[in-house]
């Protein structure tokens, strides 16, 4: 369990001046995530399914399961981070998954839209 869960309360209350809403906007945030990482790992067995066997497409595909993967576990991490912090009465410190998230899917769209151009124009 974790160790700041509870931070010393047997029934489960949040410490003295811990917001409680901000521990379930927390959660809320890390269902978010999840349900980001979820369409990403769709997407992607979407399009190795459906293109067949393009092997760049299918490449796409798996970077697409990937991202997903990565983005729930920095989801998590950050949800445990943001945590932490709150109950130790601490800003939150920032995070760089969003940055990375955005960056891994300008790159698979960009490398969806050469591969497009390409077997259109050859």
């Amino acid at each position: 369990m974790d160790a700041h869960r509870f931070r010393g309360h047997e029934d489960g209350e949040p410490a003295p001046g811990v917001d409680v809403a901000v521990l379930l906007a927390n959660e809320r945030t890390l269902l978010a995530w999840l349900r980001t990482a979820l369409t990403l790992l769709a997407d992607g067995v979407a399009l190795i399914q459906l293109t067949g066997r393009h092997r760049v497409l299918s490449l796409i595909g798996i970077a697409l399961f990937m991202l997903g993967s990565l983005t729930s576990v920095a989801g998590y991490l950050r949800y445990r981070a943001v945590r932490r912090a709150v109950l130790d009465g601490r800003v939150p410190p920032s995070g760089h998954g969003p940055a990375l998230l955005t960056a891994g899917i300008v790159t698979v769209t960009a490398a969806i839209a050469v591969t497009y151009v390409v077997r259109k124009f050859p």
